[in-house]
C-alpha cells in the first residue's frame, strides 16, 4: 500500500463516527530529560486536587456549557451507553481541558484516535487509559503509581497537562505538539487523524 493511500485510509477512519482506535496509533511519548523547574511545574499541575465541578460567573457561560454537555453526550452515546458514566466523563474532560488551556473538541479527538474511548486500553508500547499516557510520566511527575493512570480524572489530567507541555515546547505549533504526544514528531499521519476526529466533537457553530 502506498503512503498516500495509507494516509487517506487513516483520515477516513478517524472521521468515521463508529471508528475505534487502531493499536498502532496509540501513544508512545518519548521520555526526555526535564529541567527541575519544568518537572516541578508539571508535578504541581498534576497534584492539584480540585474537583471537576464547573463554576460560572455568568449565566451565558453556564448555558453554553450545558449546551456543549448535551450535544457531546448525545454524540458519545454509542461509545458510552450509561448516562451517568457519560456525563461524568464529559464533565471531567471539560474541566481538565479548560484547566490546561486546551479545546475540549481537540482532547475528544485525541482520545478517539488514541484509545477509542476505552478506559483500560493499553498500547503495545505500554501507554495506558483514555489518553494513552506512558508509565514513565507517573515516575517523572506523579507518585510513581502506574495503576492510577487508569483512574479517569488522573488519566485525563496527565494527558491534558502533557499535551499542554508539548504545545509550550513547540511554541504553540499544534501539528508538532500532537506528533510529539504520539512519539511521531515530524510525521503528519497522527496529527491529521486527531484533527480530523476533532471536527465531529465541535459544537455546531464553533468550538465550546
Amino acid at each position: 500500500m502506498t503512503s498516500r493511500r495509507r494516509r487517506a485510509l487513516l483520515l477516513a477512519a478517524a472521521a468515521s463516527p463508529g471508528w475505534h482506535a487502531a493499536p498502532a496509533l496509540a501513544g508512545a511519548q518519548a521520555e526526555e530529560p526535564l529541567a527541575n523547574a519544568v518537572r516541578t511545574a508539571l508535578s504541581a499541575a498534576i497534584a492539584s486536587a480540585a474537583p471537576p465541578r464547573p463554576a460560572f460567573d455568568k449565566t451565558e457561560a453556564r448555558v453554553a456549557y450545558l449546551r456543549w454537555l448535551g450535544a457531546m453526550s448525545e454524540r458519545l452515546k454509542r461509545r458510552k451507553s450509561e448516562l451517568h458514566t457519560r456525563v461524568e466523563f464529559l464533565q471531567t474532560l471539560w474541566y481538565e481541558s479548560k484547566r490546561a488551556g486546551l479545546e475540549p473538541a481537540l482532547v475528544l479527538g485525541l482520545i478517539q484516535v488514541e484509545s477509542g474511548f476505552r478506559k483500560y486500553a493499553i498500547s503495545v508500547a505500554g501507554a495506558r487509559g483514555y489518553m494513552q499516557v506512558m508509565p514513565f510520566w507517573a515516575r517523572l511527575i506523579g507518585d510513581g503509581d502506574v495503576a492510577k493512570l487508569f483512574h479517569m480524572q488522573t488519566n485525563l489530567r496527565f494527558g491534558c497537562v502533557i499535551l499542554r507541555h508539548y504545545l509550550d515546547v513547540e511554541q504553540g505549533n499544534l501539528q508538532l505538539a500532537l506528533g510529539r504526544y504520539n512519539g511521531s514528531r515530524g510525521r503528519d499521519e497522527y496529527p491529521n487523524a486527531v484533527l480530523a476526529a476533532r471536527k465531529q466533537w465541535l459544537v455546531d457553530g464553533g468550538p465550546a
